[in-house]
């Protein structure tokens, strides 16, 4: 079942190209860059929350442009069954000359009528079919011109949407290109790491501008909550000790709280992993990572990128496993959902 804010860091994937096509064209992973994948793969997170402002304007403008182009045709439909019924009311006058003798010379008509005030009334039915016919053609005329105007208009935001839309689709293709490229590389990086049993060391990363007003925050900002705490499963020796959060391999692992790291490591069931201890006696673990960015001993403030997710170590798939204990150690885990809740941190349903 979907969290109720299910991968949008997949979406921003689809936009940032923006950022990284105009910014960094050639810090992609393999293309001779100094950087690890890791500072690639955060980078391009990084570089989404900038885009994604950008292709929220442009799918604004879209959808404005969709609405506008719904808006014309309505006015081209009204203009064109307006045109139906000019036309209809031509007919109609050019039917009714022919019927009261609108078409006979005037010459003719004299030698016809019975009396001077018989040709008068002929003069002035004439005179005013034929003003009927001359405003019912000019109106006519200016009904089909704005048609056309129109009509114009309305082809040309047609042509601006599909452009926009061939657009996007272009800046997705190429963002999940790259970033299939650079996590496929922190992956590699990570098993590497944890086959040789010895950290690479801290990938820092540049910070985003958090200011929390909580204490507490979920230990990564989108996720789909996958096994929790407690279930039983093949690949654990008794229960479940933790809450795992499915997450693409790269995605920004934040610090739930303030504290202390007391632990970095990357061998064993969890691949590569940090402990965090906190005030009052708690200890978070994040395991499975792809890498880390806080070295052992460092202080860590709530919501801070303390590494990058993966699926290192006793792992199925890309996931983070987020434990709450007593002791740094594992054996004293707590449910880590209502250990949040309590906190004010409630998660979306799994």
């Amino acid at each position: 079942m979907r969290s109720f804010r299910r991968h949008p860091l997949l979406v921003p994937a689809l936009l940032c190209a923006l950022a990284l096509s105009a910014a960094q064209p050639t810090e992609a992973a393999g293309e001779g860059s100094d950087a690890s994948a890791g500072a690639q793969v955060a980078r391009l997170y990084a570089d989404a929350a900038v885009a994604t402002r950008q292709y929220d304007e442009g799918r604004h403008e879209a959808e404005a442009q969709r609405a506008e182009a719904r808006r014309l045709e309505g006015l081209l439909e009204q203009e064109r069954r307006e045109i139906a019924v000019l036309r209809e009311d031509l007919g109609r006058i050019a039917r009714a000359q022919y019927r009261t003798g609108g078409g006979l010379p005037m010459a003719v008509r004299m030698v016809l009528a019975d009396s001077p005030e018989e040709l008068m009334r002929g003069q002035h039915v004439v005179w005013q079919a034929r003003l009927a016919l001359g405003n019912a053609v000019s109106r006519s005329r200016r009904a089909e011109s704005r048609l056309a105007a129109d009509e114009a208009r309305a082809a040309s935001a047609r042509q601006t949407l599909e452009k926009r839309n061939a657009q996007l689709a272009e800046l997705k293709k190429d963002i999940e290109q790259k970033l299939e490229q650079a996590r496929g590389q922190l992956q590699g990086e990570a098993d590497a790491a944890v086959a040789a049993g010895a950290c690479r060391g801290a990938v820092r990363l540049d910070q985003p501008e958090t200011g929390f007003s909580s204490d507490w925050v979920a230990p990564v900002e989108t996720y789909q909550l996958s096994a929790g705490f407690g279930s039983g499963g093949s690949r654990w020796a008794n229960r479940h000790t933790g809450q795992d959060f499915a997450v693409p391999i790269g995605t920004p692992v934040r610090a739930a709280g303030e504290g202390r790291v007391v632990r970095v490591s990357c061998g064993g069931p969890f691949g590569i992993e940090t402990v965090v201890e906190h005030p009052g006696g708690y200890y978070t673990q994040y395991a499975h990572l792809a890498s880390v960015a806080v070295d052992q001993g460092e202080r860590v403030s709530v919501g801070q990128w303390i590494g990058l997710s993966g699926t290192t170590g006793n792992s199925t798939g890309p996931h983070l496993h987020f434990e709450v204990r007593v002791t740094r150690e594992t054996g004293s885990a707590l449910d880590p959902k209502p250990w949040l809740a309590e906190r004010g941190v409630r998660l979306g349903p799994g």
